[in-house]
């Protein structure tokens, strides 16, 4: 499983991708919109927050070729560390 994923940094990707993967992200974790106060749109700001952080980050998967968000332990439950893609 080494090499199948590849850490992007999402200073790369265009606003509206990054927007929709975000909205993807709270959509298939369950998150209860109503939380934020300002429904999808709070949980977009934050989830940029947490990126910036560097609690989440975003992953290519090159086998499916789909690009996701994760968590640090979801990035580590297929055997990764943040920087692993960076050389060297």
């Amino acid at each position: 499983m080494s090499g199948r994923f590849v850490e992007v940094p999402h200073t790369m990707l265009p606003g509206e991708t990054l927007d929709a993967l975000l909205e993807a992200f709270v959509t298939r974790e369950g998150y209860d919109t109503t939380d934020t106060g300002d429904g999808m749109r709070g949980w977009v700001r934050e989830l940029k927050r947490q990126l910036e952080r560097g609690d989440l980050l975003i992953a290519h998967d090159l086998q499916t070729e789909m690009t996701e968000v994760m968590t640090l332990t979801q990035w580590r439950a297929f055997g990764r560390d943040v920087g692993d893609d960076e050389e060297g």
